[in-house]
């Protein structure tokens, strides 16, 4: 059986790969679409949203530009809110688990 340092070794390994998985779906892009293709939406696998596409079909020309941008910004926040939501609720779960102190839970 391994011992103590052997486990939290283990576990810092683990931790490191967990985070290099995290930090290479910030390399993954996917687009996302609606109506046929007229609202395009890119984003990186970890969930930022890189940019939005509205086909000029579905408004005024001359506002296309603000409204992607009003779109992305929208997104993008609801975004960030749902994580600090996701993070707070991680954090009740966790709270009653008989963990080290500092240990944190791997999602």
């Amino acid at each position: 059986m391994p011992d103590l340092d052997s486990i939290l070794k283990m576990a810092q390994n683990a931790q490191a790969e967990l985070q290099k998985a995290q930090d290479n779906l910030d390399k993954v892009e996917v687009e996302g679409a609606s109506g046929g293709g007229l609202v395009k939406v890119r984003a990186t696998a970890k969930g930022r949203i890189l940019g939005v596409e509205i086909d000029e079909s579905l408004l005024k020309p001359e506002e296309k530009g603000m409204v992607e941008d009003l779109v992305a910004a929208a997104i993008n926040d609801a975004k960030a809110k749902a994580d600090v939501a996701a993070g707070a609720e991680m954090e009740k779960m966790s709270s009653g688990l008989p963990l080290p102190p500092g240990f944190k839970m791997p999602f």
